[in-house]
């Protein structure tokens, strides 16, 4: 991709989204400086949820944009019946999330905002995840081996978890990583 001269800046401390924005070998800066705070009226459609906070993610970025640059943030949730499965905040947290998600299917949905000085897109990929029933030990043995605090609904998908428990997918895998990457790359050829 010929980014001509523009400047691509990801807005995100995701490892997994750095590696995947790679993967399209174009150059990017990371800056994740924001004033966003997290959180929406409750009244939301959970669906719409992280859309909204990608784009609150990208109107809270610390500086204004310059001319040749395009800026990109995203949001990632688990959802499952209707209910958010953010982040865990203790290995009890996790391990009740992963209870919730054993033998079930799930959704995760990305949100994504790429902006520039005129123009902004935000859109929003959706993947159905099942999983098999997971025993306590494989639970017990993921969380504390993979530690997956930073993930939302407790899981990483390219992680051992998913390796062994993933029975059925609807969707981008890349989504469920936390960056519909393909979806990306088709945006950013909208700003280029």
């Amino acid at each position: 991709m010929d980014l001509g001269n523009k400047h691509i800046i990801l807005a995100s401390n995701s490892p997994r989204r750095r590696e995947l924005l790679a993967g399209l070998n174009i150059d990017f800066k990371v800056d994740t400086g924001n004033n966003f705070e997290e959180k929406f009226d409750p009244s939301t459609p959970h669906v719409e949820v992280p859309a909204l906070m990608a784009r609150g993610k990208s109107h809270g970025f610390h500086r204004a944009l310059g001319p040749d640059e395009i800026l990109i943030t995203a949001d990632t949730m688990v959802l499952l019946d209707r209910v958010i499965l953010g982040k865990p905040h203790s290995r009890a947290e996790a391990v009740g999330m992963l209870e919730l998600l054993s033998g079930r299917e799930h959704e995760v949905i990305t949100g994504v905002t790429i902006r520039d000085l005129s123009r902004e897109e935000t859109f929003s990929d959706v993947t159905y995840v099942t999983f098999k029933r997971f025993t306590p030990e494989e639970i017990d043995y993921y969380v504390d081996t993979c530690q997956p605090f930073d993930k939302a609904g407790a899981y990483g998908i390219q992680e051992w978890i998913g390796y062994i428990g993933m029975t059925d997918m609807r969707g981008s895998f890349y989504n469920v990583m936390g960056f519909p990457i393909q979806r990306v790359y088709e945006a950013l050829q909208r700003f280029l």
